[in-house]
């Protein structure tokens, strides 16, 4: 029977349209699922060209591949990734590859490439991006883990990754769960350019009163600019979706809750714990939580009514002013998130390539954007540049858009408009930008009630002060 060079595990719809990518790419396949109709569908909705085959007993799938064998789980992350683990582990040889391509926690990953290693098998994490589509025309990959493996399937993922100038979307990400953990900041600054976007039609809708076909001329306006990206491109499609209930806009029609995922979530854990500040992401994710307080919410604007919404004297003025608040807020986004990796890189010894991380985010991905190209560029030729504000030309672009954030900042929290995140944006950089905080009084009140000790801006050393306890 005919060997086949990959194999899949879990042929939901990512999964189903991987393997399609795969299979276009001249690379022969076999899917396995439980589910009988996964399979079936998996054939039906193939093309004459491809060499695939769907499996529905585990063991024959394995069977069924070529050795070194190359297998992708597309399975939900937790239990479900460590379940298909344990019935596939016992059925592989020594040298045979398996990869998670799904949002598995990293520490979770770290955990399966040193179970699998002691087997004899190489294990890696593969982020992937780029919904459903891209799994199936070209997705960004993020793949990290054990060098050898990654340089046997690299002639694939190449293949099946979406492209910039010729250029594949993909790259060795570092060891061990690099892989999980870029995707896991991906997906944090994700997070983060999401909130912002939605906060700024928000203001245009209370601060200009935009209706909905302005509102889509605006946001195509600022895609055709600077501020082209993928986010910004299906903000503005949805503007014009019609509801096929109502005949109205759908946009007008969506209940404002928002649901997350839990990589959001660890992005923000994870900072906590290596140290790095990345409030705007923190923020999002703070802001998620907020909306599903819907009940409490409308209470609450019961309870505390806000003044009426002002509005902009100059409507186009304040429009560009949003445009560029938005524009700078998304690029310290990205570098808090950016910030992140250099540091956990650090802290786990992954030896992340900035570089390459911001080269292969420039398409396929969710928060693909005309930004990155700048970026590529500072760490071309600054590959260890620990906060990418620090760059002069970055730097010359953020400054010229910093007083657009202050004003649009300032009219939110004026008219009672919410907008966490660019006020955190602007707290974030405001802190980061001063030589000399307000931390010396915590620190004299820690070690006045704790005795945490402090540092001096005058000599070398730690101290401690018994302080004098003062009343009138």
């Amino acid at each position: 029977m005919e060997k086949y060079n990959y194999g899949m595990i879990g042929l939901g719809v990512m999964g189903r349209n991987l393997l399609y990518n795969i299979a276009d790419n001249g690379f022969s396949v076999a899917g396995f699922d439980l589910d009988e109709q996964k399979i079936k569908e998996l054939k039906e909705k193939s093309t004459p060209t491809m060499r695939i085959e769907g499996i529905g007993s585990l063991p024959e799938f394995v069977s069924r591949l070529e050795t070194p064998r190359k297998i992708l789980l597309m399975v939900p992350a937790g239990k479900p990734v460590d379940a298909v683990l344990e019935n596939l582990i016992p059925l592989l040889s020594k040298g045979d590859i398996v990869i998670d391509g799904g949002n598995s926690y990293f520490k979770d990953t770290n955990r399966r490439v040193s179970n699998l290693a002691s087997y004899g098998l190489h294990f890696m994490g593969m982020g992937v991006s780029g919904g459903e589509q891209g799994a199936r025309t070209g997705p960004s990959i993020m793949p990290g883990g054990d060098i050898e493996a990654f340089n046997l399937v690299m002639p694939m993922l190449e293949a099946i990754a979406a492209k910039v100038n010729n250029d594949a979307c993909t790259a060795y990400m570092g060891k061990d769960a690099a892989g999980h953990y870029v995707k896991m900041v991906h997906n944090g600054i994700e997070y983060a350019i999401m909130q912002l976007i939605s906060e700024a039609y928000d203001l245009l809708r209370r601060g200009a009163h935009l209706d909905n076909d302005q509102l889509y001329e605006v946001f195509k306006e600022w895609n055709n600019g600077e501020m082209n990206s993928f986010l910004i491109e299906i903000s503005r499609d949805i503007f014009q979706q019609k509801d096929p209930v109502t005949g109205g806009f759908l946009i007008d029609y969506i209940l404002d809750k928002a649901g997350s995922k839990g990589t959001g979530k660890w992005t923000s854990q994870e900072a906590m714990e290596v140290g790095v500040a990345i409030p705007t992401i923190d923020a999002a994710v703070t802001s998620r939580t907020l909306s599903s307080y819907k009940d409490e919410r409308i209470q609450a604007s019961d309870l505390y009514p806000h003044k009426n919404n002002g509005v902009s004297e100059n409507v186009k003025e304040f429009i560009q002013e949003v445009g560029d608040a938005l524009f700078v807020s998304t690029l310290i986004s990205y570098a808090q998130g950016l910030e992140l990796l250099v540091k956990a890189s650090e802290e786990y010894n992954f030896e992340i390539p900035l570089k390459d991380v911001v080269k292969i985010w420039r398409g396929g991905c969710i928060i693909r954007s005309g930004l990155l190209e700048k970026f590529y560029k500072v760490y071309t030729k600054t590959p260890k540049l620990s906060n990418i504000l620090l760059d002069n030309d970055i730097a010359d672009i953020v400054k010229s858009k910093t007083e657009a954030l202050r004003k649009v900042a300032g009219f939110a929290i004026s008219n009672g408009i919410p907008s966490l995140g660019f006020q955190t944006v602007l707290a974030y950089f405001d802190a980061f930008t001063t030589a000399s905080l307000p931390i010396n009084l915590v620190q004299a009140q820690r070690d006045y009630f704790g005795a945490h000790t402090y540092q001096r801006i005058d000599k070398e050393g730690v101290f401690h002060t018994i302080w004098q306890s003062t009343t009138n």
